[in-house]
């Protein structure tokens, strides 16, 4: 049984890891410059999973975030002559690079985050429930 709390809480953390990646992505959209002030837009990043629980000791059981990376892949373009981030010559003259992050796609894997913690949380609920029933059936 407490295996059982032990992979559920292993899938809370996880879970919550996940979550505070995603509303880190859905937060840092807007974003067009770094952190040196150099105008690159923010990179949305992604939480990768693994199995095991490195916490508990225990490389069988459980899941863990095991990396936070950004995702590849091109930027998008906005026309918007007037932002001081606009590319100033070329093809592109006039339109500012903006963030790979997708908010619709974060929404739905928010939702998917959430359904997965509640799931683990009714897991946990239902473990106590019944080792609750069991030290009243010997007690």
């Amino acid at each position: 049984m407490f295996g059982t709390l032990a992979i559920s809480t292993s899938a809370l953390v996880a879970q919550r890891t996940n979550l505070d990646v995603i509303a880190g992505n859905i937060a840092m959209k807007e974003v067009t410059r770094d952190e040196m002030g150099n105008p690159v837009p923010y990179r949305r990043r992604v939480a990768l999973f693994a199995p095991g629980d490195p916490a508990s000791g225990r490389p069988d059981q459980g899941v863990h975030v095991a990396a936070i990376v950004e995702q590849p892949g091109p930027f998008g373009l906005r026309w918007d002559p007037d932002h001081v981030d606009a590319i100033k010559q070329g093809k592109d003259s006039g339109y500012v690079r903006v963030s790979n992050v997708d908010y619709h796609t974060e929404m739905v894997n928010a939702l998917t985050a959430q359904r997965a913690y509640e799931a683990n949380v009714s897991v946990i609920e239902m473990a106590k429930s019944m080792a609750r029933s069991t030290l009243r059936l010997i007690g």
